[in-house]
């Protein structure tokens, strides 16, 4: 059974992967089904899945919080709906173009309605410094 999970977390992984660069393929559901499959085939590749830079950059503030900032939900949905327009408009098939309407709404819809927005650290930071002049 450990193998089969070894193999589904590689799948899962190798996703994740791909979602970094591909807008269509989200990066952070993959790499935390990676992590899942990982826990229970290798606490081995779970902790070095833990230590990679993907899941530092890509998934462990989310993991933590099950929040985005504004700015990351900005970035990510830009990129993804320009990716997604740009199939949209070399398409000539309708259930394609049907299809990536379809993935564009439940983007949007997940984005806004289901992951929390946390507040922007770097604001924050700059707001305390503005605070400590003043007092000064």
């Amino acid at each position: 059974m450990k193998y089969i999970w070894l193999v589904a977390g590689c799948l899962f992984l190798g996703l994740g992967v791909l979602g970094v660069a591909l807008p269509i393929l989200p990066t952070t559901p993959f790499v935390l089904a990676a992590l899942f499959c990982f826990a229970k085939g290798s606490d081995r590749m779970h902790r070095w899945l833990l230590s990679t830079r993907l899941y530092q950059k890509h998934v462990k503030k989310f993991n933590e919080t099950r929040t985005m900032t504004l700015k990351s939900k900005i970035v990510i949905l830009g990129f993804a709906s320009s990716m997604l327009i740009a199939g949209f408009y070399f398409s000539k098939n309708i259930y394609a173009r049907i299809i990536i309407i379809l993935l564009i709404c439940i983007k949007y819809y997940v984005f806004i309605f289901k992951i929390k927005t946390a507040p922007d650290p770097t604001k924050e930071k700059v707001q305390e410094a503005i605070v400590i002049d003043s007092d000064r």
